[in-house]
C-alpha cells in the first residue's frame, strides 16, 4: 500500500539526506523523546485518515495500521541514536513535515 511505494521510498531517501539534523549532540527541552513524538503523530494522522473516510471497510483499516507500524519501525530504526531523547526544535520541525508527508501517501493510497 505505502510502506512499498515509490513515494514512500522516496520520503526515506529524504530523511537519510537530513539525517544531519540528528547528528547534533543537542538535546531538546522536555520530556517527550522522538519515539513518544513519531508514535502520537503517526497514530494522530491514522485517526484522521479514518474519519476523514468513514467507507472505509475494517480489512483496509487493519493494513493500514499494519503499515503504520512498519514506519514507526522504519524510523526507530534509522533514529535509533536519538530515539529516546527529545528532539531539537529543527527535530520536531523536520519530523512534524515528515509524518505529514506520509499522511498524504495514506490519502493517496485510499482515494
Amino acid at each position: 500500500m505505502v510502506v512499498e511505494s515509490d513515494g514512500y521510498i522516496a520520503l526515506i531517501e529524504y530523511l537519510v539526506e537530513r539525517l544531519n539534523l540528528f547528528e547534533s549532540h543537542q538535546q531538546g527541552h522536555g520530556s517527550l523523546t522522538i519515539e513518544d513524538l513519531v508514535s502520537e503523530r503517526v497514530a494522530s494522522s491514522l485517526m484522521a485518515l479514518c474519519e476523514q473516510n468513514p467507507q472505509l471497510d475494517a480489512e483496509l483499516r487493519f493494513v493500514m495500521m499494519q503499515e503504520a507500524d512498519a514506519v514507526v519501525a522504519d524510523l526507530e530504526e534509522v533514529l535509533s541514536a536519538v530515539w529516546l531523547q527529545a528532539p531539537t526544535e529543527p527535530q520536531l520541525a523536520f519530523l512534524n513535515e515528515f509524518i505529514d508527508l506520509i499522511k498524504n501517501l495514506f490519502d493517496s493510497a485510499i482515494n
